[in-house]
């Protein structure tokens, strides 16, 4: 017998899409192919809904940015330098007695102790320098030492690879340079290793008594921005602007009057305008 399957396929896809056919109290779905799937009218997407999280977040004011000056325009010329020279006044007479808060005895001790203070408050640099200088109290007997040691000394001040590393490599270049002793210039001090500009500035003013220049910090990076001195935040930029500003003899005591009221009243998270003597002339002063 013949089976004759083209016939039979031909007729089943000529028949049209079976309707719903009511059984009793029962209604029989039919079987949808993918062909009268596909004929069938697809069903419009609503529109998504806006997150409301999104929208309320969307609707919050900015949150404002300490230090950017709220007066207008920030001074220039004359009125800066009236403007810092009211600054200092008020500093000196707030701070008297401001001065290095590391703890040293000579210029060796201070240069160690400021590679140290990097990344680290001075007040732990000021727990580790006796045990460092009881063991190392020159350049001679540090250039000696071995890393291992140092580190272990060292090792509360963070970074502490690295330190060792900067410092026995600083102590070795003095000896084998420097005859031992810590170099009183600039251009000398730069090429020890670990040292810099800003440490250079450190040792030139506190041990030697030299005003070549300003040491810049985190606490003199703010405060400078946020009294309207600069709009600069790098450390050299910073430290050239501030020298015309203010007399060679007070270029190293005004980094720790700025150092000193940064740690006191002007905060970097939540400075207190309050009680600051500076308010009535700050730009970035904050209203209660």
């Amino acid at each position: 017998m013949v089976r004759r399957i083209g016939v039979a396929k031909k007729s089943a896809m000529k028949q049209p899409a079976a309707k719903a056919i009511a059984v009793g109290k029962q209604t029989v779905k039919p079987i949808i192919t993918k062909k009268s799937a596909a004929n069938q009218p697809t069903a419009t997407k609503s529109a998504p809904k806006k997150s409301l999280a999104k929208k309320s977040l969307a609707k919050k004011p900015a949150a404002k940015k300490l230090g950017l000056n709220k007066t207008g325009a920030p001074k220039r010329g004359a009125a800066l330098n009236a403007h810092a020279a009211v600054l200092l006044d008020r500093l000196l007479a707030r701070y008297p007695d401001a001065h290095c808060a590391l703890d040293f005895s000579n210029a060796f001790e201070l240069l160690c102790a400021t590679i140290l203070s990097a990344q680290c408050t001075d007040k732990r640099v000021n727990m580790v320098t006796p045990s460092l200088f009881a063991r190392y109290p020159n350049a001679t007997a540090l250039a000696a030492a071995r890393q291992e040691d140092v580190e272990e000394i060292i090792k509360s001040t963070g970074f502490f690879r690295s330190k060792a590393k900067s410092l026995i490599g600083m102590a070795t270049a003095l000896v084998e340079q420097h005859g031992g002793e810590v170099p009183a210039e600039m251009d000398a001090l730069v090429l020890l290793p670990g040292v810099g500009r800003k440490t250079a500035n450190v040792i030139l003013g506190n041990a030697f008594g030299r005003n070549d220049g300003i040491v810049v910090d985190t606490h003199v990076t703010r405060l400078s921005n946020r009294l309207g001195l600069t709009t600069d935040n790098d450390a050299v930029k910073i430290e050239q602007a501030l020298l015309p500003l203010f007399p060679q003899e007070r270029w190293t005591i005004i980094s720790h009057l700025l150092i000193d009221h940064g740690r006191q009243v002007c905060d970097a998270r939540k400075p207190r305008c309050g009680e600051c003597m500076l308010a009535d002339v700050c730009p970035s002063r904050v209203s209660a």
